[in-house]
């Protein structure tokens, strides 16, 4: 019975859709995860941690706040390319500069990671934009993919550095080599199906057009071409204020579900002396990181089997996560650490719900016509990075007087990261 109810929810899930974009959510993710998990290794323990946030989150941000309106023309062929190579030249940037044990600044590691960054960005605008075209599973399969990048680069840098004894320059080096899987993704394993559903569709919008032009011909000279620019302006702003539309009822309906300020806590987490187990405090970091996004990945891979409609009890639930370690931050008021565990935990399950569901609504909801849904797809991934740039800003400012705080009160962990 449990077989053919699985074999019911997966029916019509092409096998070859589903493999190139779970590994197109994985690498264009990847490697933002990776530079996240190795933040104590790219800058001085003087500067604030939450600079690699904002360097690794704002530049994607602006990408994803700007492209969808401007990118449309471009194929996703040549979109892939650029981003293969910005991607590879960042991490390679980040990986060679000398480190600050080196005399190097965290300005030239910085650098890179905002060029990674730009890809991240403008990959995962194409990528959702690209699902409008191949169905249902291969937003799932996105998701999915996004999520494993958070287990799969937390726990592949964790591993280099600390079982196989890699440098964090020569786990860096090896990562550049990721974003090749996106070319071979895209030109050998995705079936050329979608993109061609997509240029038949833009060849019967131009047909379209040049039957409205057609209509035009008995008139004279200067008032034809008068009246045809008229028309041409009339049409591109009524799909300029539709992709519009589209986009803010798609913010306003899903944009709250992305409170991750909570993520600006976590580095705090583990300077209070209640978290007592056999763990440096530098391991801290990249331990709260891997099991969040293993429960990321969870709840990221359950579109298939789980529908969750209503999308403001997790922003609210995570808002209250929030409250709860940034009160721990301060007053070290949870007796272990394992509860600390719990609530990072179920944090992943909340974010990785929101997210996927977020965009499986905007499938459902926004009429596909005129390219409006491919549109949205893309352009409303900007209020989840909106959440994790202000995430930065709030521990860039927080950070340093937190730790302060701590030490006044004889918590000095904060000084040994």
């Amino acid at each position: 019975m449990y077989r053919a109810h699985l074999a019911q929810l997966f029916r019509g899930a092409e096998p070859r859709v589903c493999i190139a974009f779970w590994f197109f959510g994985l690498i264009n993710n990847i490697l933002y995860i990776i530079l996240l998990t190795a933040t104590l290794d790219l800058v001085p323990p003087t500067t604030p941690k939450s600079l690699v946030l904002l360097c690794d989150v704002l530049p994607g941000f602006l990408a994803k706040l700007v492209l969808p309106y401007f990118i449309h023309p471009v194929p996703y062929s040549a979109r892939i390319i650029v981003l293969v190579i910005l991607s590879t030249l960042g991490m390679l940037l980040v990986a060679l500069s000398p480190s600050h044990l080196e005399g190097g600044t965290p300005s030239q590691k910085m650098a890179g990671v905002v060029l990674a960054s730009l890809s991240s960005g403008a990959g995962e605008s194409t990528f959702l934009g690209l699902t409008h075209w191949y169905g249902k599973f291969s937003l799932a399969s996105w998701g999915s993919g996004t999520g494993a990048a958070g287990l799969v680069g937390a726990g592949w840098y964790a591993v280099c550095t600390t079982s196989l004894g890699l440098s964090s320059r020569r786990t860096l080096v090896a990562a550049a080599g990721f974003p090749v899987l996106m070319l071979i993704g895209f030109f050998l394993v995705l079936p050329k199906a979608g993109l061609e559903r997509k240029a038949s569709s833009e060849s019967s919008s131009v047909d379209t057009r040049r039957g409205l032009e057609d209509e035009h011909d008995g008139v004279d000279g200067e008032a034809q071409d008068e009246d045809d620019g008229l028309v041409g302006r009339r049409e591109e702003d009524s799909l300029l204020q539709q992709s519009l539309s589209a986009n803010a009822v798609s913010i306003r309906n899903h944009g709250s579900s992305y409170p991750r300020w909570v993520k600006a806590l976590l580095s705090n987490l583990c300077r209070s002396r209640a978290l007592v187990i056999p763990y440096s405090y530098k391991s801290f970091y990249p331990t709260y990181f891997t099991l969040y996004q293993s429960f990321v990945f969870l709840s990221r891979s359950s579109l298939p089997l789980f529908r969750l409609h209503h999308l403001y009890p997790p922003s609210i639930l995570q808002l209250l996560n929030l409250l709860l370690l940034g009160a721990h931050a301060l007053f070290a008021y949870i007796p272990t650490v394992w509860l600390v565990f719990a609530i990072v935990s179920w944090e992943g399950v909340l974010g990785g719900l929101a997210y996927v569901n977020t965009f499986a609504s905007i499938s459902d909801d926004i009429p596909a016509s005129g390219g409006q849904r491919e549109f949205a797809l893309g352009a409303v991934s900007v209020s989840d990075s909106a959440g994790i740039v202000l995430a930065g800003l709030v521990g860039l400012v927080a950070e340093r007087p937190m730790c302060e705080w701590q030490v006044g009160r004889g918590r000095r962990g904060c000084e040994e990261i």
